[in-house]
């Protein structure tokens, strides 16, 4: 057992550090408003876009990819809220004093990130269904992630949960489909 607590530990140090270095870097403010304005649109402004542009642009057959990114959002968001209600993980900057907030919080825990799972879900369903939305979705998706623990709210674990939460339901999606 103590193998398994020396392990664990050591990857709490490693979130961590990586945490604090990627704040450190945030911290310039054009990179700051930068990962500000990534993250507000990955509040669901971008996606929500994202839905109306492939409706507007393909108006016969958009609505079954449209439909299929709506229940893979809603499934994310249920999965994710009850993980974070059970997992009471709390933000960086709360409990590091070396980490500091770039930007407003939409709830009050860390595990797992919700802007990661979404934007991940979002692009594999959005690519699967028009596969050249790849060269945008896949740069702002990784910005998503990146800025999520950038601006302090996130761990590096937080934000890989949730893109593998993201991935494992879109994944299924594909399945029922």
């Amino acid at each position: 057992m103590w193998r398994l607590d020396a392990t664990l530990a050591r990857l709490q140090h490693w979130d961590e550090l990586l945490c604090v270095r990627a704040n450190r870097g945030a911290r310039q403010r054009p990179v700051a408003l930068a990962l500000q304005a990534v993250s507000w649109l990955g509040n669901g402004v971008f996606w929500y876009a994202l839905m109306l542009a492939l409706v507007l642009a393909d108006p016969a057959g958009a609505m079954l990819p449209v439909l299929h990114m709506v229940f893979v959002g809603a499934v994310g968001t249920c999965c994710y809220k009850m993980l974070k209600r059970s997992t009471l993980r709390s933000r960086p900057f709360e409990v590091n004093p070396l980490v500091t907030a770039g930007a407003a919080v939409l709830d009050r825990f860390s595990f797992p990130s919700g802007h990661t799972l979404h934007a991940i879900a979002f692009s594999l369903v959005a690519c699967w269904h028009y596969p050249a939305l790849w060269v945008l979705l896949v740069p702002f998706t990784a910005l998503t992630a990146v800025s999520r623990v950038a601006l302090g709210l996130h761990y590096p674990s937080d934000v890989i949960a949730g893109g593998a939460l993201g991935a494992l339901i879109a994944g299924a999606s594909f399945l029922i489909n």
